[in-house]
């Protein structure tokens, strides 16, 4: 991949820029900001908009494209053309870049690919289709070419997926002289590292020296004095999740990546990883709701097509448990109270059931929650299931009996409601597990079958306790 040197000599020459104009105190893009390049947009001034745009920082030219709708996105590229660089590119959301580049021809994708770093041209390629990514790549110089197929082979959300080829390696017995000539009179760096990696004479990763380290230490001392030789690596294939929890638990800044003959082959740093932990933590939890990619810029007809088959999937299991229901319509005719109180029975464990499938999700995505620690958390979700039972059973209890004045009534509802608790306890924290063992990811299926069994042995202990007392009879 192309090496943009000029941009960090102009960063250091230039002045301080003031944003105030452009952006509020949150760092987001005003309103009048983004008015304005509207307007320009739809009076054909190119100029203007160009004017307008050139001082943003990349980033910020990535969530202008987001603002706006899908013509106005084609306008603006058109205006800015120049502009579109490496790192706006990067920055910009899926859904926007996908569309952005579906009506550019392949050698402009190409010439697009060259600029960015590896990582960032996969991530660019893999959205596209099997025809149009061959044409890309057929633009492409052979060494950027034969980069990204090869990265494009590794599963997708893996480290061999995530992980840049441009990394600073060295030998052991280079000297410190030796290799600070070599990174100040080098053209094919990588444009951000933090670590060299020491290699053995098979390129496997025997130790890193931090720059600091380096910078600091004598011209004649050899690199292998001073490495560290306890790291972390990252195997090639493992999952980008797992990759983001080593680097939050071991505080790194940068990992070497090994293939499976423990072959150095890649670097990933934190700033990878950062986007790794905010999608994971916002996939989770939409995956939670049957939101499909929660994104706003997801085209509608996609979004519509995941929700609705979220909610026929939930559909079902109402229809299950108004069929409990339906077997004690008897008891309910005889006393209607029990339709108004059931809705607190099912919907406080509802609510509770999603409290501990979320607190077990979370924790498994987090390694929080293994093998060695499941009874311990079965047993510590038992006791506040107990506990929120009996308190809130209790509370309703005489709620119950102050309105109603039927003690009877009051105690089935006690004791449906600690009941209830119980089942939505266990079940919050035991079907996550078990579809975890299972393989299953429990953030996509937990919620169908904790609601299914919170609603309909709710329904059934509520009315069943009222049809073994008997009530209304």
């Amino acid at each position: 991949m192309a090496v943009d040197t000029a941009r960090f000599a102009a960063d250091a020459a230039g002045e301080p820029r003031d944003d105030s104009a452009r952006l509020d105190k949150e760092n987001r893009l005003k309103f009048d900001f983004v008015r304005k390049v509207r307007d320009a947009l739809d009076e054909g001034e190119r100029d203007r908009v160009y004017d307008l745009v050139e001082p943003l920082h990349p980033a910020d030219i990535a969530d202008l494209f987001e603002l706006l709708n899908s013509d106005e996105r084609q306008e603006l590229a058109r205006a800015i053309t120049d502009l579109l660089s490496a790192e706006v590119i990067a920055e910009l959301n899926d859904w926007v870049r996908e569309q952005l580049f579906e009506d550019l021809p392949a050698e402009d994708l190409a010439e697009i690919a060259e600029q960015l770093e590896t990582d960032d041209a996969v991530a660019m390629l893999e959205d596209l289709d099997e025809a149009d990514q061959q044409a890309v790549l057929a633009e492409l110089d052979p060494e950027d070419r034969a980069a990204i197929e090869s990265a494009l082979a590794y599963p997708e959300e893996t480290a061999g997926r995530l992980m840049s080829r441009d990394f600073v390696a060295a030998r052991a017995d280079m000297t410190v002289g030796q290799l600070t000539d070599y990174l100040s009179t080098s053209p094919q760096l990588a444009t951000e590292f933090w670590e060299v990696f020491i290699v053995d004479a098979r390129h496997h990763p025997i130790g890193t020296c931090a720059l600091s380290w380096i910078l600091r230490a004598p011209r004649h001392i050899a690199l292998g004095d001073v490495m560290k030789r306890d790291q972390t690596l990252i195997p090639v294939g493992m999952d980008q999740e797992e990759v983001a929890l080593r680097f939050q638990k071991y505080a790194l800044i940068s990992a070497a990546v090994v293939d499976d003959a423990g072959r150095l082959v890649g670097q990933i740093t934190v700033d990878d990883v950062v986007h790794i932990i905010q999608e994971e933590a916002g996939e989770d939890a939409l995956l939670l709701s049957g939101a499909g990619d929660g994104d706003i810029n997801e085209p509608l007809q996609a979004t519509i097509r995941t929700r609705m088959w979220w909610l026929f999937i939930n559909l079902g299991t109402a229809v299950l448990a108004s069929a409990v229901v339906a077997l004690f319509e008897s008891t309910i005719t005889r006393l209607v109270t029990l339709a108004v109180l059931m809705p607190i029975v099912t919907g406080m464990g509802g609510n509770a059931a999603t409290q501990t499938m979320t607190v077990t999700v979370r924790a498994l995505a987090t390694n929080q929650l293994t093998s060695s620690n499941t009874w311990r958390m079965i047993a510590r979700e038992w006791w506040i299931a107990s506990a929120n039972g009996w308190g809130l059973g209790l509370l309703m209890a005489v709620t119950c009996q102050v309105i109603y004045h039927d003690w009877w009534l009051s105690l089935v509802l006690l004791l449906a409601m600690i009941l209830n608790s119980l089942n939505a306890g266990l079940s919050g924290v035991l079907i996550p597990i078990g579809l975890n063992r299972l393989k299953i990811d429990p953030a996509v299926t937990s919620t169908v079958f904790v609601t299914t069994m919170t609603d309909t042995f709710g329904f059934f202990f509520f009315l069943g306790l009222a049809d073994l007392f008997n009530l209304g009879g």
